[in-house]
């Protein structure tokens, strides 16, 4: 996913409505990768002969594969380095092919600022379809604990 900059934000930086969206390509490379790093290596992610008897017809990315790049984002650009993930819900809606490309859109829906959380709305389209879709809560750094770490 070609992250454009890594953005750190603290929590005083967030605000309803903040978001942030990249694209990334789905390659064979990412498939295999995620199956060797994760230990999936079920054949409908790694073989073409076995994924053309599915439903699907053909081999698809592992459902966490892509709920990893709403990971992505949350690390490198909102709200960023310093932010620790509590939570995430998954609803999987459609598969993601190799070739595909992800939307990945992540926006800020909640503030509590009494313990710097956020509630993020997340989602991942392949053209218009919805792919994956849920809410993550974070713990965000404030600016003087990321000009501590600094």
């Amino acid at each position: 996913m070609p992250i454009r900059s890594i953005r750190s934000l603290a929590y005083e930086d967030l605000r309803p409505g903040l978001s942030e969206m990249v694209l990334k390509t789905v390659t064979d490379q990412d498939v295999v990768g995620f199956a060797d790093i994760s230990g999936d290596q079920n054949p409908i992610h790694l073989c073409d002969v076995y994924a053309a008897k599915t439903r699907f017809g053909q081999r698809i990315a592992h459902g966490l594969y892509t709920a990893s790049l709403i990971s992505a984002v949350i690390g490198t650009r909102l709200p960023g380095p310093g932010a620790v993930y509590l939570s995430q819900t998954l609803n999987f809606r459609a598969p993601v092919k190799i070739g595909d490309v992800v939307r990945v859109h992540v926006e800020v829906a909640e503030l509590i600022p009494a313990r710097q959380r956020a509630r993020l709305v997340c989602e991942c389209a392949v053209d218009a379809a919805v792919v994956l879709e849920g809410e993550a809560w974070v713990r965000v750094p404030s600016r003087a604990e990321l000009d501590a770490a600094a």
